[in-house]
């Protein structure tokens, strides 16, 4: 089974790369960005057949170790 994980910073953290990178784009002609923040994304395969147990070991591996739950958020997907 694969899921996909999305992290993101919280809304009410700073995202310094975020504003680099907009920064940038700005500088190579793209003027119409508002806003621009950086995250993670990671793929995962788990040999789980029941998908509520997946998950759950899914969320496990983010609160562990794939997620800093003080400054970012995380949603997981099946895929």
């Amino acid at each position: 089974m694969k899921f996909s994980v999305k992290v993101t910073l919280k809304n009410d953290v700073l995202d310094p790369q975020g504003k680099v990178i907009k920064q940038t784009l700005q500088n190579m002609g793209i003027n119409t960005l508002k806003s621009v923040r950086q995250g993670k994304f990671f793929e995962i395969e788990i040999d789980e057949n029941n998908e509520v147990k997946a998950k759950n070991k899914i969320e496990d591996m983010c609160k562990k170790l794939l997620v800093n739950l003080i400054i970012e958020d995380f949603e997981i997907y099946k895929i």
